[in-house]
């Protein structure tokens, strides 16, 4: 099964229509990769979809790079029971 990294990077290229090799954990999803506001909360959707999660969409909204995506979808999946 992908880590949470690959399914983070995935969902982010397919989103917003970039080479997924090319995405990076440091990357800033809107300066570096440039999701504008419609896109950022498609991505919420997106990861609430891949990982079978509910998120705060204030708080997801908030994560601002790929890294932190995973660091913070792993960290829902665990408080919500869902097997990563």
């Amino acid at each position: 099964m992908p880590s949470v990294e690959d399914r983070v990077k995935a969902v982010t290229a397919r989103v917003l229509k970039v080479d997924a090799d090319s995405v990076k954990s440091e990357q800033n999803f809107g300066s570096d990769l440039g999701a504008e506001s419609v896109q950022s909360i498609e991505l919420v959707a997106s990861f609430e979809e891949e990982f079978g999660i509910e998120m705060d969409e204030d708080a997801a909204l908030s994560v601002d790079t790929v890294g932190g995506a995973v660091d913070f979808i792993t960290k829902v999946c665990q408080e919500q029971g869902v097997s990563v």
